[in-house]
């Protein structure tokens, strides 16, 4: 058992302010312990803005050339210890191992690595007319992160805030934290100025009010649900911080009439139960032309029975445990739920995979027949379920796609790419993919409606970290 009962703050490891308040990390495999952290205060978010607000005087004033430098050596010592943050991701959330390594670890690299391109680039000035338009570092920045892509979320955040000049505080999540505390140790490896990088464990009530509240901080940058993300754009509204969200989503999937049914089916429902359903970018409702229901509902019935749930560490596994008991019980709720509502169970169902007595999996399930005013339509599941819905024409499956709450990404497949990409003009979400186009590092991810505001990743999630400037006068 791993025990991280410290706080990285300003350049070193240092105990709680007041005193050690336990938490236990479970392996969602087995349901044992495998680490303990502890749970911070309201001071340690002072101590940690405070170092952060002393480092700013001069990082923000460091040369391009001085922070191009500071990352490239994070990715040096990153990749030193690329294995042992694959692994941990795996143990801590369940991610089948072959994941963590291809992709749940590799994400961090690929932010760094994009972030030092838009770097070497970057126009920090520019003239017009007779004034200076200046970009500048915001300021302190505080950094809450989710369990389901961890490294993902730290980096998208982390590296773009240090190219900018920023200084940080991050609380990544108590429930699957070790990922970060090995990310702290990096940055600290890695010589990342005292103050300039902290970490600060502890709960959304506590230590995520305390920061989003905190008049030090100049920036909350947030992920993880719709309701947690009011909590923090609540708590941030009286210092007039500026909000970065990036929240829930039920995307649709719009396969078309003229797609390649197998293929675009089978991706689909794959691309829904990848890492166990637990992305927020999930294509988690499909829509299929209503006379080729049937011919979706068994493509996606084949897919689901053909996706091998167990251990992340076996070979052959192709989807792990859910994060948590809670969780588990709450997907499980929400599969009887459809039931109850009268959707059609088409695979999977209640209850664990045979077998698998221990740990926190659930089966990659299928209902179709489903309609958009039932609940596991509107509620992000955050498990592995699809949800087929049948459509009567295209404006019919726009009209679904748009009905809800959220906007954070869409899919769409046809066999025309003009036509997929006039569809895709009329989905109301912050991205969408065609023909099962991966996500892209280049691209800004983020969320129309109840799915957030504010972008990440590439030039447009850099700029989130900077203010604008005006120097009027300089050119007479």
């Amino acid at each position: 058992m791993k025990s991280c009962k410290q706080f990285y703050i300003n350049g070193e490891w240092v105990d709680p302010a007041e005193g050690t308040n336990s938490f236990e990390v479970i392996n969602p495999a087995n349901e044992e312990v495998i680490g303990e952290i502890a749970l911070g205060s309201a001071k340690d978010v002072d101590n940690a803005v405070s170092a952060a607000q002393e480092a700013f005087k001069t990082f923000s004033t460091t040369s391009v050339e001085e922070r191009l430098g500071l990352l490239g050596k994070i990715v040096e010592v990153y990749q030193s210890r690329y294995d042992e943050v694959a692994e941990t991701i795996s143990k801590e959330m369940g991610a089948p191992l072959s994941l963590s390594k291809a992709a749940q670890a590799a994400t961090g690299l690929g932010h760094f690595a994009q972030t030092i391109e838009i770097l070497q680039d970057f126009d920090w000035e520019e003239t017009k007319g007779r004034n200076i338009i200046r970009k500048e570092p915001i300021g302190v920045v505080g950094m809450i992160t989710p369990w389901n892509w961890p490294i993902n979320q730290i980096s998208c955040k982390v590296a773009p805030a240090l190219a900018a000049g920023c200084t940080m505080v991050l609380k990544p999540t108590e429930i699957a934290p070790l990922n970060a505390i090995l990310f702290a140790e990096i940055m600290d490896e890695a010589g990342v100025p005292a103050g300039v990088f902290n970490l600060v464990n502890g709960d959304g009530p506590t230590v995520g009010e305390a920061m989003s509240s905190h008049p030090g901080i100049d920036m909350m940058s947030f992920t993880g649900s719709t309701r947690a993300g009011i909590s923090v754009a609540k708590g941030a509204a009286d210092t007039v911080k500026r909000v970065s969200q990036e929240l829930g989503g039920k995307s649709a999937n719009i396969i078309l009439d003229d797609a390649d049914f197998e293929s675009a089916i089978t991706g689909g429902a794959k691309h829904c139960f990848n890492n166990s359903g637990q992305s927020c970018n999930a294509p988690t409702r499909m829509l299929v032309p209503e006379s080729r229901h049937d011919e979706a509902k068994e493509i996606a019935k084949k897919a689901a029975e053909s996706t091998k749930v167990g251990d992340p560490f076996a070979e052959d596994t192709g989807i792990g445990p859910v994060v948590s008991e809670v969780q588990f019980n709450k997907i499980q709720g929400l599969i009887e739920k459809g039931i109850e509502e009268g959707a059609e169970l088409v695979a999977g169902g209640p209850g664990k995979p045979e077998g698998l007595n221990a740990g926190y999996y659930v089966r990659p399930t299928v209902f179709a027949n489903v309609n958009n005013d039932m609940t596991i339509a509107r509620e992000e599941i955050f498990g592995p379920v699809l949800s087929i819905l049948p459509y009567k024409d295209e404006d019919e499956a726009l009209e679904i796609a748009n009905d809800t709450e959220y906007g954070l990404y869409g899919y769409v497949s046809s066999g025309d790419i003009e036509r997929a990409k006039s569809v895709a003009n009329r989905i109301r979400s912050g991205s969408v993919a065609i023909n099962g186009a991966s996500a892209d590092f280049t691209a800004p991810f983020g969320g129309y409606k109840q799915s957030g505001n504010g972008r990440e990743w590439g030039p447009f999630g850099f700029e989130e970290f900077l203010e604008v400037k005006a120097v009027i006068g300089y050119s007479q």
